[in-house]
């Protein structure tokens, strides 16, 4: 899908038969794969998804991910870089990542194909002099009709109750915040609420204590990084806003059972 992300978005329809593996690997762009025909394996973030046709995966630019295995499929995928989505798109897609893959009935399967073709058929058409805005505003279609989807697998807006309102404002702040403010209180304040009462709405509606979510979510990006890059253990400690290296050493073998190096070790076999 590198063809045309020069212009910062990819298109393509592609049909395998056998596997083609991959290592685990971050795309520069919001990637929506369109599972067309067949079953597929694969691993984002470290949690495994066996995703049988027709369905829809999504992967935000920090998500790792990796193809574990397939049988006879057909893929069609779209990747948008930032700069060319509609901000209320990117907002939306920011605040539901990360999203479990989306199976689709056939009245929608086929709402979406009829989608997709228009904008595979704008991408070859380079010679049009408008071929840019028609490629980019047919995408942002696409995308639009995508996240419809994905938010309608979870509930409304108006539904959410207090303690939901304010867990999806933590989250959301967490997300932009976990390497720079890891104390409860700091995010309570910037909510305008107590720390008691921001636990309590997070545990009632997560079943974790917002300390776990921090501590959580730092060690996701940690195992991403230890993955993804060759960046030593110190470095991605420090880059992590963790000072003393040691510290974050022992959080993260006590989160996940394993040191550090050990994970980066076992996970590049």
């Amino acid at each position: 899908m590198t063809e045309n992300f020069g212009q910062g978005i990819s298109i393509d329809k592609i049909s395998l038969e056998k596997p083609e593996f991959t290592h685990s690997h971050r795309d520069d762009g919001h990637t929506f794969h369109i599972i067309k025909k067949g079953i597929i394996q694969i691993e984002i973030d470290f949690q495994k998804y066996e995703i049988t046709a027709p369905a829809v995966v999504y992967m935000h630019p920090y998500q790792v991910h990796r193809i574990l295995d397939f049988e006879n499929i057909t893929v069609c995928s779209l990747s948008v870089r930032d700069e060319n989505l509609n901000p209320d798109y990117l907002k939306l897609l920011e605040e539901f990542t990360p999203v479990q893959p989306l199976q689709l009935n056939n009245e929608i399967n086929s709402t979406l194909s009829h989608i997709f073709d228009l904008c595979f058929n704008f991408s070859i058409q380079k010679d049009n002099k408008l071929y840019y805005p028609l490629l980019k505003d047919s995408c942002n279609t696409l995308v639009a009709f995508l996240i419809s989807q994905f938010l309608d697998q979870n509930n409304p807006e108006f539904n959410f109750s207090r303690f939901e309102i304010v867990a999806k404002s933590f989250k959301q702040l967490l997300e932009k915040n976990y390497s720079t403010l890891k104390s409860p209180k700091v995010y309570a304040d910037q909510l305008n609420i107590s720390t008691s009462y921001l636990n309590e709405c997070v545990k009632n509606t997560t079943g974790s204590s917002v300390s776990q979510h921090i501590q959580n979510r730092v060690i996701l990006e940690a195992k991403r990084m230890l993955y993804h890059s060759d960046k030593s253990i110190k470095e991605i400690s420090f880059e992590l806003g963790y000072d003393d290296y040691s510290y974050f050493s022992r959080v993260f073998t006590k989160t996940t059972g394993m040191s550090a190096l050990a994970f980066r070790n076992k996970n590049r076999e």
